[in-house]
């Protein structure tokens, strides 16, 4: 169950300083605005901004009204108005028209725009197009990072991945190489960097140029190797139904900053907003759970509680006073926790084990591990034809095409027709946006393009196939799941039932079928010390691999051991709660402490929800 760390195993920097810092700056940005003031906040800040300064703090410091962005006229009767926005240039062009109707009406405003986390020249180009850029004051609040709990940051940029891999738009690049730049500022310096994909290569050299610019922090490193990920280096994952607790939580109840929602259906009363982190005892011991082991968690917890309840019998006065001052509190708030768990679990199991998800489970599995590939093609068929999900259906077929390295053409023909006939000729667009990043694709006629790609490294040498595969890569993307699962060992050889209850690998978090590749790649880089022994895996993968090595401070070994041994794992792009629970098991093991850095936390529904036109 449970799993104890390992007493090598680092504890985690304290990463409220990151919390405190962002606090102060919103403070310093709204009283450079003196007086009362009302505050519009772009929707998607709205959970962020809570999680740094409630509303208590804010009132603190004037702010009279609340408002969330919605692109409609402005009712607030204030002089003064803090617009707090992500820099979109709807949201500017939308300010614009407003302050130009106040001109017109005649109404005289302060007005401050702060773009978090930073601005962008093309939101500064609006307001002057607009004829408002003197009319305003902008600022930026560099609110880059919010601890979400003890292991995992987030940047909370769920657009991240759409903007940098399917838009090419690269203006995210530099909040990345800036992220780095603070963590490094607060917890380095960094010692060791690994990375693999184009975006973590520009967002290290991003970040080398900011130290360069600035002065490189010396003393006692906290935090001494990092490992930078592209989400398009590993897609099969996300991709893959989620059979963890916290992964499931994700699906069925979407976290948000931390944060889940529970309806009557799970509190028996009225919706409840809850906190899941670390803090939540009953939550920590299950987060990172297969799901099958949950419910005999829960019931042995719930005895417990009852024993411990059952203690106060036969007590005396004194001792019931002791035991109401020091323990009921104590239980009565873990009985509260496990009752919301179990009515969790509940929904969960009237979701996801009906005979559908059975069935879907072992159509992924047949996927993976390559098996009985007609039969999961019929299967798919028959999910679209009754229409049972637009975003499983898509699912299964990005799964389907990304394990069989593109679709053969009858079928990619014949899926596609009806999908569209299925959820709409408008998906059209969906279709050839997966197909620019390689996610679901037709198969070349007579060879696959890994075929094509192997005769031409024959023909010319190294250096040059290189490139030639980097030509191939941005005509078609390609997955080479296959021989990337072989070379890696990312489907375990199954000698008997897996047992889940005491997991041998990684795999446990997709029932034993799966070790997620991002993962995989990490154990081995640190295992090895750098790619080295890894050529081939990073062909396969169009490398921009790197690995840049710094030399040591000196000071105290022991420091510098934990330090080495404190890893912040970077996922531009987007990183799941699977994920994040193998890198917990894969800690634990090895000795390591894994520090989750994400652009947002991410899903199946999330990353194809991105590519929806």
């Amino acid at each position: 169950m449970a799993h104890s760390a390992r007493r090598d195993s680092p504890e985690p920097p304290d990463f409220s300083l990151l919390k405190r810092l962002a606090r102060d700056q919103l403070i310093y940005l709204l009283e450079q605005l003196p007086g009362k003031k009302d505050l519009f906040i772009d929707a998607d800040l709205m959970s962020p901004l809570d999680r740094i300064a409630n509303v208590s703090t804010l009132k603190q410091h004037e702010v009279d009204k609340l408002y969330k962005v919605q692109h409609k006229p402005i009712v607030s009767t204030s002089d003064q108005l803090f617009f707090l926005i992500r820099p979109r240039i709807q949201t500017v062009k939308w300010i614009c028209d407003e302050v130009n109707a106040d001109k017109v009406a005649g109404k005289f405003r302060r007005y401050k725009i702060v773009f978090t986390p930073q601005k962008f020249y093309a939101c500064e180009a609006v307001l002057e197009e607009q004829g408002i850029f003197g009319d305003v004051t902008t600022d930026e609040w560099a609110f880059y990072l919010l601890p979400l709990d003890d292991d995992i940051i987030s940047l909370e940029l769920p657009e991240f991945f759409r903007d940098n891999f399917l838009a090419g738009d690269q203006r995210w690049v530099r909040t990345a190489g800036s992220t780095l730049h603070l963590l490094d500022s607060l917890y380095g310096p960094f010692s060791k960097v690994y990375g693999i994909g184009r975006c973590s290569k520009m967002a290290y050299e991003s970040w080398r140029k900011q130290v360069d610019e600035g002065e490189q922090r010396s003393g006692e490193a906290e935090i001494g190797t990092v490992f930078l990920i592209d989400r398009d280096v590993d897609f099969v994952t996300p991709l893959c139904s989620q059979v963890v607790y916290e992964g499931l939580m994700d699906d069925i109840f979407r976290i948000k900053c931390g944060c889940v929602e529970f309806g009557p259906d799970v509190t028996s009363d009225k919706s409840l907003k809850v906190m899941l982190n670390s803090s939540d005892k009953v939550f920590n011991e299950i987060r990172n759970e297969h799901f099958s082991n949950v419910f005999g968690f829960l019931s042995q917890k719930a005895r417990n509680l009852q024993t411990a309840y059952d203690k106060r019998r036969g007590m005396d006065v004194k001792q019931i006073k002791t035991f109401v001052s020091e323990e009921l509190k104590g239980l009565k708030q873990e009985h509260r926790l496990l009752s919301l768990h179990i009515g969790a679990s509940e929904s969960i199991m009237k979701k996801k084990t009906k005979q559908d998800f059975q069935e879907l489970l072992k159509t992924e599995h047949c996927l993976l591990e390559g098996f009985e590939i007609r039969e999961c093609v019929s299967f798919i068929e028959e999910h679209i034809n009754r229409q049972v999900s637009m975003i499983e259906s898509l699912r299964m077929l990005c799964l389907l095409s990304i394990t069989e390295n593109g679709l053969l053409p009858k079928d990619y023909r014949s899926l596609k027709a009806q999908y569209l006939q299925s959820y709409g000729v408008n998906h059209l667009l969906t279709f050839a946006n997966l197909r620019q990043l390689g996610l679901l694709v037709e198969q070349q006629p007579g060879e696959t393009l890994t075929v094509m790609e192997s005769k031409v490294g024959k023909l010319v040498n190294d250096k040059t196939a290189g490139k030639l595969s980097d030509a191939f890569s941005s005509l078609a993307k390609k997955s080479n799941f296959r021989a990337l699962s072989r070379k890696l060992n990312l489907v375990p050889k199954s000698d008997g039932e897996y047992d889940l209850r005491v997991p041998p690998d990684m795999a446990y978090i997709f029932s034993g079928a799966y070790v997620p590749l991002s993962c995989r790649l990490i154990e081995q880089v640190l295992e090895r010390g750098g790619w080295t022994g890894l050529e081939e895996v990073t062909r396969l993968l169009n490398g921009h691999e790197f690995v840049v090595t710094a030399g040591s401070n000196g000071g105290d070994l022991k420091a510098q051991s934990d330090a080495q041994r404190t890893v912040l794992l970077v996922f531009l792009g987007g990183c799941t709660f699977s994920e994040i629970s193998a890198l917990r098991f894969l800690g634990r093991e090895k000795g390591y402490t894994f520090i989750v850095v994400t652009t947002a936390v991410t899903n199946s529904s999330r990353l194809l929800e991105a590519f929806l036109d």
